[in-house]
């Protein structure tokens, strides 16, 4: 059977489209022993920092109609233990291997992208969501020369092509994703969780620690979608596509959206054969509607 799906992102040959979404599917090994990770087209890691963390306190997780919240925290084992073993071990794989790289600041984003070089991998995705400790907790991805700033420092570092994942709480993320194109982006990846909260009514509390915590999940799969939309006509580079996409249907869409990729998150605890159901769906509807690639479908809406 004729592949369909083949898609290339900044240079780097996938297989098809579908990418396992930072810090949901580990660094890939954990989930060996129920499908095989080779079909996917990417695996993109635990977010990463510097020097590691032990993520946050308390409830970590919370259902929520249609989605879900957490409060993990980036719990990580830090890059130094990266480069020395789970890249390795994600490459054995047999997907392409994307680093997501955190930082609290621009000494720990530089760093750490600079000692990321002497990982294997083939993209570093640049998780500009994180507080900015020293500018208050300023979130980097909240304003486009922020956001700017420090994607011209990380880019010049590097030596693989850039995705800058973009935050979707910014005031204008499609201003934030052209300041990070004009900075050096080699593409951007979108969206990340939505800002939320919840309360335990019997115990009169915020039921995270931090009382505020992401939303993921198909409750976010209608703005996240126009979001990527937006961006996609608004910078000419490749734009990975994520938030709530459970099923083919949803996946095609944020194709047809304009999203050279698409990475599947928190529907993968639902099912954990999810992003295979979706790789087989977008197969079978090439074939029906008699596509040679599903590029040919990129950004028709």
């Amino acid at each position: 059977m004729t592949n369909r799906l083949e898609t290339i992102l900044c240079g780097v040959n996938m297989q098809n489209p579908v990418i396992a979404a930072s810090g949901t599917f580990g660094f890939g090994d954990a989930y060996a022993a129920h499908f095989d990770p080779s079909r996917l087209g990417g695996i993109s890691g635990k977010g990463l920092t510097l020097g590691g963390s032990v993520g946050n306190k308390g409830i970590r997780v919370w259902e929520t109609p249609s989605g879900m919240l957490n409060s993990i925290g980036l719990e990580n084992p830090g890059v130094a233990h990266f480069v020395k073993t789970e890249c390795r071990r994600m490459r054995a794989l047999g997907s392409a291997v994307i680093c997501n790289l955190g930082g609290h600041s621009e000494v720990d984003y530089v760093e750490g992208a600079r000692l990321l070089n002497d990982a294997d991998m083939d993209i570093l995705e640049l998780n500009i969501s994180c507080p900015n400790l020293k500018a208050g907790g300023m979130a980097f991805g909240m304003r486009a020369e922020t956001a700017a700033d420090i994607t011209s420092k990380v880019k010049a570092v590097t030596r693989f092509p850039l995705f800058v994942k973009l935050t979707p709480n910014a005031g204008d993320i499609a201003g934030v994703a052209r300041a990070c194109e004009q900075a050096g982006a080699d593409g951007l990846s979108l969206v990340n969780t939505f800002l939320g909260m919840a309360i335990d009514v019997e115990k009169r509390k915020a039921v995270f620690d931090n009382v505020y915590a992401g939303l993921s999940g198909p409750c976010i799969q209608p703005i996240a979608l126009r979001m990527v939309h937006q961006v996609c006509r608004a910078v000419n580079i490749p734009v990975m596509g994520m938030g709530g996409i459970d099923d083919w249907q949803s996946a095609l869409a944020f194709l047809m959206a304009g999203a050279a990729a698409v990475q599947i998150g928190a529907a993968t605890f639902h099912d954990l054969l999810t992003m295979c159901d979706i790789i087989d769906g977008l197969q079978a509807y090439c074939e029906k509607e008699g596509l040679e690639n599903i590029s040919e479908i990129r950004g028709i809406v």
